[in-house]
């Protein structure tokens, strides 16, 4: 792995990075919870309105409340059973405070609802969007906007290159980084979807130099396409959107503009791995994988559940090692 026709920006930090404690499993499945909590506010924009009603049985991959207007999106039950509550409940959120959630029993039966692949390279573009929106997926990279209105630019945008960002820089976190390790293909094609649906003419991924597995995974998934696989220096903040552009491309995105304005699209490792599983498999965004590491006996990254309480996420992690007062969650 060797840095190639980088343009380094000035700043940046190398603090310890405490990641390898967490990639020596693979990514396990989290269990079904008893309950599952979903709040009507997972997104930027507008809260996502209901169509469910405590008492009504859902099926997994339901949509449970439905995007209100394009700068929204779309929430599904993660699996079936029946709505117990809707009410205000506390969020893992630094806010601490409370906002409206779905409460849902599972009945461990996992039984989902009626899944409808799409057959992406026969449809138009903008038939492809409109599948999208109703897929609930936003940018898992932390930015939670709706992601079809990222793939739906303006006439007057073209969009020359999308940028797929694996640069994870964050201390501690390496679910993107376990993700590509495992699922490189899925990565691989949803960046294709996305790139075909842009119209952009190119497709490179940024990767940091710390992640030999998921550089190889990815380059190996990669073969047979044009997409280029570039390493960038491991250093934080490189996984901001816009450093990222100015290490691969040299390109500075101005404060006042993003940077479609300047032809390029920025899309997370996950969020096209996402894209790729509603189209090819009718799955809509319901789980995602998480880090679970530091106080716990046990770091590891898990696919839990969309709703799942943080004390399931400790409980499979083995519990903590120590009595601690204080916990900080970083949700991404």
């Amino acid at each position: 792995m060797q840095l190639e026709n980088i343009f380094k920006f000035n700043g940046g930090v190398h603090p310890d990075e405490n990641k390898t404690v967490s990639t020596r499993l693979p990514i396990a499945k989290l269990p079904i919870p008893k309950k599952l909590i979903l709040p009507l506010r997972q997104h930027v924009g507008h809260v996502a309105k209901l169509k469910v009603k405590p008492g009504d049985q859902v099926l997994k991959g339901q949509i449970i409340a439905e995007a209100d207007g394009n700068i929204s999106a779309a929430i599904h039950a993660p699996t079936s059973g029946k709505v117990v509550k809707i009410s205000e409940e506390i969020l893992p959120h630094p806010s601490g405070l409370p906002d409206f959630c779905i409460t849902i029993e599972p009945d461990f039966k996992d039984t989902w609802v009626e899944k409808k692949p799409i057959s992406w390279k026969t449809l138009d573009r903008n038939k492809l969007i409109e599948a999208i929106s109703q897929s609930g997926i936003v940018g898992l990279g932390g930015a939670v906007f709706p992601t079809h209105m990222k793939l739906k630019i303006n006439q007057s945008q073209l969009i020359n290159t999308l940028v797929i960002n694996a640069a994870e820089c964050e201390p501690f976190i390496t679910c993107d980084d376990m993700l590509m390790r495992e699922r490189a293909d899925e990565i691989i094609q949803g960046s294709l979807i996305a790139q075909t649906i842009l119209g952009a003419k190119e497709c490179v991924v940024g990767i940091e130099n710390n992640k030999t597995e998921a550089y190889e995974a990815l380059k190996k998934a990669a073969q047979k396409t044009s997409i280029e696989i570039k390493v960038v220096p491991t250093l934080y903040p490189s996984g901001d959107a816009k450093r990222l552009i100015y290490l691969l491309m040299g390109i500075e995105v101005p404060k006042e503009k993003r940077s479609v304005d300047l032809g390029i699209q920025v899309f997370n490792v996950a969020t096209v791995a996402a894209i790729y599983r509603y189209l090819e498999f009718g799955e809509p965004s319901i789980s995602r994988i998480v880090t679970i590491t530091g106080a716990v006996k046990v770091p590891q990254n898990y696919e839990a559940l969309f709703g799942t309480p943080l004390s399931e996420l400790i409980i499979a992690a083995g519990g903590l090692r120590t009595k601690q007062k204080n916990l900080l969650w970083v949700v991404l």
